[in-house]
Order: structure tokens, then C-alpha cells, then sequence
């Protein structure tokens, strides 16, 4: 046992613990919340939703009971569609938010051809289409455009319920600082009216000098900066700066500690981001998500460390921490 303040914190919950709600974890402008809600390791760990908890739409419901805020990570493997979104806005309270993950193609990340609409498939023409995977940047821009444009209008209900956090633009670690690259993010802000959150896997958008200006592109557009918390020590690794761009959202994501694995070739994601926070670490960030919220409007804070209920943890974790810290 440890403590963080006058809250006394379990590293190994009982059930009850992780199933105790509804206790959303908000603290004033700050939500917290995870990266998924139907990782399938947190769903075989039987840790958080309860075994009469089965369908995916109770899923979402039981989660809201918990958490304000989650992160659709699904969005990245395929294109959502707009009834899904529907029924989404459904199944939550009005006080609800989602972040939305690009679709990997509105990136620069490689895709799955199968997984795309049979018309856009047949767009691509038959030698793409049959590829394992495809990058964007080798897609026709007619498909390209159809592409932008429906994951634009799939997300629409979300947005016009008022449920939308922000859409997360998260780009790879072959996506530098260059002229290129910030003409891109133009073409991003042109192509999606909404709040988008900007994440960097290559470094050298915050190398020395380069880091204030890259705050500032970002703060010219009115686009908000994804703080990161990520193994340091690799080709791949972006440090730990607190900063907000955007005077409605600031974003921090955490995607553990495993340096062994960040940027180690062929890892899955269960690996890559397996791995559970100690109190300790977690306190580290306190200080700067309260000074993130006295910057932006509001605060979407996020657990990336999805393998069994880590991320779900401590996610409740922080929010304890934070509401007995200083405001």
C-alpha cells in the first residue's frame, strides 16, 4: 500500500475497487479516462466489467459510470461509420466526451485495403486493393478525398451532440519537422472542422530550438498539443513536455514505460504498452496537468497502457491523486 495525500491507493485492487461507481474520474476542467473501452485484454481480464456487463453497448454504458472521457481507438483501423457514432451518442450522459483516432490513411500510417468500404476498395484500383497494406500517401487523391471526407462526416453526430473532445491526429515516427510536414497539418485543419490534437512520435519536432517554434505553429492554428509520457531513451522517444497550444484543450496520453519494447521491431500492442504506473510515476505528472489546466479551457487525460485493467487503474489512480493536490 502507498499513499498519495491524505487517499489511501491499492496497487492490487480487489474487484470491488475497479467496479465501484459510479465515481467519475473528473477533477475540476480535468477528465480522465482510457484509450479504449473494449481492449480485449481488459475484457478477458473480467477486472472491470462485470460478467452481466456483455454487450458492447453496456459496455460504454458501464464505463461512463466511471470514467467522462475515452478515446475511440478503433476509428484508426477502419472507418467508423456515422451509425455508429449515432448510436454511441446513445449510450453515454450529456456530459460525456470522446477523443476519435484518426483513421490510419489521414496519418501517414500504413492500412489494411480489406478493411476499407468494397467501393473504396475497387477505387484503389485491383493492385492495391490486394495488398496486405497501403500507405496514404500511395493512394489516388480522388479516394483519398473520399476518404477524408467520410471519416469527417461518420464523427459528425458526435460532434453535433457536443460530445466531441477532439479527433487525434497521431503521427509516426517517419513523420519529421520539415516544410512538408507542417503544410500537411494545414491540409488536416482544412479537411476536419474540428478540434484536433496534435501527437508527434519523432523527436525532432521538440529538438532544442525546434520546440518552441513547433509550440508556436501549433498555437497560430489553434491546435492542441499531445503531452506525452513514453519511454525515453530511443530513436522514438518525445520527452515528457507539459505544454498547452490551445486555449480550449490541452491532451496528455500515457503509454507506459516499456523501453524494452517501444520502438523494438514486430512488438504488439499489448506488449509495446503493457505496463503498469506506480504512484510515484504517476505523481510526477500532477504537478503539470494542474498547470495545464489552469491554461487550457479543459483537460483530457488519457491511458494508453492498455493490457488487462492497468489502464483502467490507474486512471482512477490519478484522478485520486489529483483531487488531493493543489488546484
Amino acid at each position: 500500500m502507498r499513499t498519495a495525500g491524505p487517499a489511501r491507493l491499492d496497487l492490487e485492487p480487489p474487484l470491488a475497487a475497479l467496479r465501484a461507481g459510479p465515481m467519475p474520474a473528473r477533477v475540476g476542467n480535468v477528465r480522465i479516462g482510457t484509450a479504449s473501452w473494449t481492449e480485449r485484454t481488459l475484457l478477458e481480464s473480467g477486472e472491470f466489467y462485470p460478467p452481466s456487463v456483455k454487450s458492447p453497448a453496456d459496455r460504454l454504458r458501464y464505463y461512463a459510470r466511471h470514467f467522462p472521457l475515452v478515446e475511440v481507438d478503433a476509428t484508426f483501423y477502419a472507418l467508423p461509420a456515422e451509425r455508429m457514432a449515432t448510436a454511441w451518442v446513445e449510450r453515454v450522459p450529456d456530459d460525456f466526451v470522446f477523443g476519435v483516432k484518426a483513421f490510419a490513411a489521414l496519418t501517414q500510417h500504413p492500412f489494411v485495403p480489406a478493411r476499407l468500404p468494397p467501393d473504396l476498395r475497387t477505387a484503389l484500383g485491383a493492385k492495391l486493393a490486394q495488398r496486405p497494406r497501403v500507405y496514404g500517401r500511395e493512394v489516388p487523391e480522388e479516394v483519398a478525398s473520399e476518404i477524408w471526407r467520410r471519416f469527417a462526416s461518420a464523427i459528425r453526430p458526435l460532434h453535433e451532440a457536443g460530445l466531441l473532445g477532439y479527433v487525434l491526429l497521431q503521427f509516426p515516427k517517419w513523420f519529421p519537422r520539415s516544410r512538408t510536414s507542417l503544410a500537411y497539418l494545414d491540409l488536416c485543419r482544412e479537411r476536419l472542422p474540428y478540434p484536433l490534437a496534435i501527437e508527434f512520435r519523432d523527436p525532432t519536432w521538440l529538438a532544442e530550438e525546434r520546440a518552441a517554434r513547433t509550440f508556436a505553429f501549433l498555437r497560430e492554428r489553434g491546435l492542441a498539443y499531445v503531452s506525452v509520457d513514453e519511454p525515453q531513451g530511443t530513436a522514438a522517444s518525445v520527452p515528457p513536455i507539459a505544454e498547452a497550444t490551445s486555449d480550449e484543450l490541452a491532451v496528455v496520453r500515457f503509454h507506459g514505460r516499456n523501453l524494452a519494447a517501444w520502438d523494438r521491431p514486430g512488438v504488439g500492442t499489448v506488449e509495446k504498452f503493457g505496463y503498469r504506473y506506480t504512484l510515484d510515476e504517476l505523481r510526477e505528472w500532477a504537478p503539470r496537468v494542474h498547470a495545464l489546466a489552469r491554461r487550457a479551457g479543459s483537460v483530457h487525460v488519457l491511458m494508453n497502457n492498455c493490457r488487462g485493467s492497468y489502464a483502467v487503474q490507474n486512471a482512477k489512480e490519478l484522478a485520486t491523486i489529483l483531487s488531493t493536490g493543489p488546484s
